[in-house]
């Protein structure tokens, strides 16, 4: 789950969409939120990818982080 919380927030923090992260990462984008969403565990090699693609060290990946809160579902529309 670190990891999760750590990919997310930093690319959140880098103004980055997750389709830009997979293409950085050479990743699929479907792999890329899977990872945000904490159903799978990267390997080392993807690791590396991702931290390469977010410019942070593979080990700041690894720090203990908590998962934000997700808010489900499309925006309100602002009234008009």
């Amino acid at each position: 789950m670190y990891v999760a919380a750590n990919v997310r927030r930093i690319r959140l923090k880098r103004d980055m969409t997750q389709e830009a992260l997979a293409e950085a990462a050479d990743l699929h984008l479907t792999f890329i939120q899977r990872i945000e969403a904490g159903r799978v565990n990267p390997s080392v090699g993807v690791l590396v990818q991702l931290a390469d693609a977010l410019e942070v060290s593979p080990g700041i990946l690894l720090r203990p982080a908590t998962m934000p809160e997700v808010k489900r579902g499309r925006p309100r529309k602002a009234p008009e």
